[in-house]
């Protein structure tokens, strides 16, 4: 980088130096000689024309007068001159501070932007040779390259959201998880089991290497035992966008994030949100779940969008806060989902949803509007001591086995299309074990007619 020019001191007028000594004995003698030769001339005439004393007296007082007055006169314009010359002097001592200020401000400029520059160089270099890493066939290669970038981040806060998009972009990459390894038999051709053995390796060497990025991830995202004291390794107000990735025994429990993305991503073995915390967005949307879900005491902060999501184990949401909307429509939970003490804030959405083992909301806090229109419950349906403050909608609901509403507080049935908010329906709900007790005013008008 081309350093600026350093400006040079602006010239201003040369302070009027003072008087020497020799100027003002020749102008005090001058004026001596002036005032003296005056005042002689008029002693002369007084003395010819009429000598008397008092007119001599007043002569010479007249004359010290003026001689006093000048040198009167001449002292100010003497302090007058010196103090001129002061002013201009500190002037201009005032000016080449400042030159040598700004000159200094300009150099400083100029290091810190080289520096700036410098730093901008290494860290692009740092990006270069990590990307490198990451693109190498040898999974220790691309362990280092994690592990670089990784520092990276740590040391410089401002690259922090960067290394994140480029660890979930890693992640995003399409992955095949590694199988059973191969048989050892002697009826595979030598050259063959090696083949296997070897894509076998790679792929368990790749598993390796997606596991410490997500590691990686989940050690800065975790803000420590005190959230308003985080520990110096977290990263603050972090997204991740790992959409359609195939993630492998993720582990995000006591994570913070401000948004994100998880559609259609497949979560290989148990997937841990356990106390987890979404200040934004998060979007679940289509993925599946291969193993236990854990998001018990999860918050939301804003949408939760679980739609048509697929899990194939255990799902368990006890005591999650959903602040915003809570999006389940089309969800399919094969074994049991817990929900109980849950809080929805918002509209929760479980329409076309189909749990094919227990269902348990007990306890849990519906704010504003419920809907499971058209919602299967294969297993026990527990909506016990639930508390639903806005309109509740069973439509067409279909319970194949225990149902318990069992000290929920639900409003008022359904009368027609007008019928004023808060609103409880369950027109055309199917209740293969016969009607709860506690359902028979809400069910019992469908079934008259």
């Amino acid at each position: 980088m081309t350093s600026s020019p350093v400006p040079q001191p602006e010239r201003s007028p040369t302070p009027m130096p003072p008087p020497t000594t020799r100027v003002v004995v020749i102008a005090v003698v001058g004026v001596v000689v002036v005032v003296g030769g005056l005042l002689t001339l008029l002693w002369l005439l007084v003395d010819g024309g009429s000598p008397q004393a008092s007119a001599q007296l007043e002569l010479a007082r007249i004359g010290m007068t003026v001689l006093l007055g000048t040198g009167g006169l001449f002292g100010l314009y003497l302090a007058w001159r010196r103090q001129r010359s002061a002013e201009i002097g500190l002037a201009q001592k005032e000016r080449d501070q400042a030159d040598v200020a700004r000159a200094y401000e300009l150099q400083r400029g100029n290091f810190e932007a080289t520096q700036r520059d410098a730093e901008a160089r290494r860290i692009t270099d740092l990006y270069t040779k990590a990307a490198d890493q990451l693109g190498s066939d040898k999974a220790p290669v691309r362990l280092a390259g994690l592990y670089a970038l990784e520092r990276l981040a740590q040391d410089h806060d401002d690259q922090r959201q960067t290394v994140v998009n480029v660890l979930c972009a890693y992640l995003r990459m399409p992955y095949t998880p590694p199988g059973d390894a191969p048989p050892d038999t002697d009826g595979l051709d030598s050259a063959v089991r090696k083949q296997l053995l070897d894509e076998y390796r790679e792929a368990v060497q790749e598993r390796e290497v997606r596991v410490t990025a997500q590691r990686i991830l989940a050690t800065h995202l975790r803000p420590g035992p005190d959230p308003d004291n985080p520990d110096v390794t977290f990263w603050r107000d972090i997204d991740l966008d790992l959409t359609a990735a195939t993630l492998t025994d993720l582990d995000l429990a006591g994570c913070c994030v401000r948004t994100a993305s998880f559609l259609r991503s497949t979560f290989i073995g148990i997937a841990g949100f356990r106390a987890a915390t979404f200040d934004g967005g998060a979007d679940f949307g289509e993925a599946m779940f291969g193993g236990g879900a854990n998001f018990r005491r999860a918050s939301f902060g804003d949408d939760a969008v679980f739609m048509a999501v697929r899990f194939t184990v255990g799902a368990d949401f006890g005591e999650a806060t959903f602040s915003g909307g809570a999006v389940f429509r089309e969800a399919t939970f094969s074994d049991g989902a817990v929900f109980g003490l849950a809080m929805f804030t918002g509209r929760a959405y479980f329409r076309e949803a189909t749990f094919g083992g227990g269902a348990h909301f007990a306890m849990a806090t519906f704010g504003s509007a419920a809907d499971f229109g058209v919602t299967k419950f294969d297993g026990t349906a527990d909506f016990g001591a639930a508390r639903f403050a806005g309109s509740v909608d069973f439509q067409s609901a279909g319970f194949a086995a225990v149902a318990i509403f069992r000290g929920a507080a639900l409003p008022d049935t359904r009368y027609g299309l007008y019928t004023p908010d808060p609103w409880a329906d369950f027109e055309g709900a199917r209740f293969e074990q016969g009607v709860p007790p506690e359902l028979a005013r809400f069910v019992a008008p469908s079934e008259d007619g």
